[in-house]
């Protein structure tokens, strides 16, 4: 096979043998090694390419859990609070007003009058105060049609009248935490948990499955915003993995032009312990290069800007009553048991520490029965783990996937009103993680916040808040360290750092390829280093062409 040796003005290779080069070796998508261009001539005949001359290279970043949803979310209507970019580059306003979400939906309803549903997404009313959007609110942007939309966290749904309607709802009489009454004794509009969003969006024709799973045009934007970001390989962290979207993630994937890794999650939803861990550990024998299949997802609760997740006394400092618990224990010690004895890794979303508790003492008494000396089980965000579960979690072998984008984007809402000052310091604690021996990563939850490791890593760093604030300032981490927490770490926690994380002989050949080297813009200025492109397998992607 031909060689191609890329020049670069500096690549980082992760590799503390070697931690920085001039040029990289690239033989049929793998690398053969990187080095000065003397060195590197010893692999025989080879082809120059400056393509990069003028470029930093570093590891692929790696995305540890974002969905690929973040593609075909924009199907439907933004309607978040701050700015957001598109997958074809347009900008579009965040919303600061209930009025300025009824007529953004208005106009979404005009633009598609044939459309039996109007879709709207990204919505989070603790930044109007927590001021609750309702039904009637709703009605106002459209009466005579259905309309669903998703919070930004994922975890809470809103209807406007029809659609409880048609979703059998909107009576008096309702008892369920998770359906909030308004003054009149009716469901307000919000809607809250999987077993309350999944069956009312169905029966209005709202599929929450197929949303979070995406279309093949969906699996497409998710790749070029991943692209634009420098990222290579990217987890889809929630997705049923039925016999048809496998299929359609495989053919997708298999294209000889899709530029990504992708890294689909079982859903712990749907399917008995028993059934879940026998039907994910035979999806490994079907991954490719470019989808590696074979891992769960377990959510244990829900969002703490939403209220729905789980947490230790005092709890809320507002006053909300404590969130929803979205697995039972007895199904999470079944799935870990299960799965360690499989040898499948599962992930686990635990927002509240009470959750993080829950997954730590769940895991404790399964290694008891089935040891591993190298399960990676992994929390996911963990936003509140406790410098003592941090230290429990490093002796039991667990990792964590802090939610460093989260401190930016509701930081500042967590200090004045959902868990107070103290706590909200603490949060997304990547210093602790590290002194504590925890191998973490950090991850945007694209679409909860924009995809984009430098982005996420600027976040850890600095830790500062939409309002410019610094939050935790002991908390925070070097550059070096938060680099190596989108590459290397992110690849640790998917088992899947023997292929991917650094620039090594042997490694599939996936680089970052950046404008400016990180390593020396001010820690301030991380976000704003500007990514040409990628390259996958040994592939070359521009963003400009993508």
């Amino acid at each position: 096979m031909p060689t191609t040796i890329y020049a670069a003005k500096k690549i980082h290779t992760m590799s503390h043998a070697r931690p920085v080069a001039t040029h990289v070796a690239v033989r049929d998508g793998r690398i053969l090694g990187a080095g000065t261009l003397e060195e590197l001539e010893r692999w025989g005949a080879y082809t120059l390419d400056e393509t990069f001359a003028d470029k930093v290279l570093m590891p692929g970043f790696v995305e540890g859990h974002a969905h690929s949803s973040a593609g075909s979310t924009w199907d439907g209507t933004y309607l978040g609070w701050f700015d957001r970019t598109d997958p074809d580059g347009r900008v579009w306003d965040g919303l600061k007003s209930i009025d300025a979400i009824v007529e953004r939906l208005k106009t979404a309803a005009e633009a598609r009058p044939d459309e039996p549903l109007v879709i709207g997404w990204g919505l989070d009313p603790i930044y109007m105060d927590n001021v609750r959007v309702t039904r009637e609110d709703l009605d106002r942007a459209c009466a005579d049609r259905p309309i669903v939309i998703m919070h930004a966290s994922g975890h809470i749904m809103n209807m406007n009248s029809a659609a409880l309607e048609k979703a059998g709802l909107l009576k008096p009489g309702m008892n369920h935490p998770g359906i909030p009454l308004g003054g009149d004794g009716l469901p307000m509009g919000e809607l809250r948990s999987p077993e309350i969003m999944g069956p009312a969006g169905a029966k209005v024709g709202f599929d929450r499955g197929k949303a979070i799973e995406g279309s093949s045009e969906g699996l497409i934007s998710y790749a070029r915003l991943c692209v634009r970001a420098g990222v290579t390989t990217a987890t889809d962290l929630a997705r049923a993995l039925t016999d048809e979207s496998v299929e359609q993630a495989l053919k997708v994937t298999g294209a000889k032009d899709y530029p990504l890794c992708l890294v689909p999650f079982r859903i712990m939803l749907g399917m008995s312990p028993e059934d879940l861990v026998t039907f994910t550990a035979g999806l490994k024998a079907k991954s490719t290069e470019r989808c590696d299949l074979g891992r769960i997802k377990v959510v244990a609760d829900g969002s703490i800007q939403g209220f729905t997740a789980r947490l230790l006394w005092p709890g809320y400092q507002n006053g909300a009553p404590n969130g929803l618990w979205y697995i039972a224990p007895e199904q999470m010690a079944e799935i870990y048991e299960r799965a360690l004895e499989a040898g499948v890794l599962v992930h686990t979303h635990t927002n509240g520490n009470e959750a993080t508790e829950l997954a730590i003492e769940t895991l404790e008494a399964a290694l008891k029965k089935s040891p591993s000396r190298d399960h990676r089980f992994t929390l996911q965000h963990c936003q509140l783990a406790t410098p003592a579960q941090f230290r429990r979690m490093a002796r039991l072998g667990m990792c964590v996937n802090l939610f460093a984008n989260h401190h930016f984007y509701w930081g500042d809402e967590h200090y004045r009103y959902t868990v107070g000052p103290e706590r909200a310091e603490r949060m997304n604690a990547c210093r602790t993680a590290l002194d504590s021996g925890v191998p973490m990563t950090i991850h945007s939850d694209a679409p909860v916040t924009p995809l984009g490791p430098l982005f996420t890593a600027w976040a850890a760093v600095t830790r500062i808040t939409a309002s410019g604030r610094v939050q935790g300032e002991g908390e925070k981490i070097t550059v070096a360290e938060a680099l190596e927490a989108i590459t290397l770490g992110a690849a640790f926690t998917l088992g899947m750092d023997h292929l991917i994380g650094s620039i090594e002989a042997g490694k599939r050949a996936d680089f970052a390829v950046l404008e400016d080297d990180p390593y020396e813009v001010a820690p301030e200025a991380l976000k704003d280093v500007a990514v040409w492109g990628t390259v996958q397998g040994g592939r070359i992607f521009a963003a400009e062409t993508i």
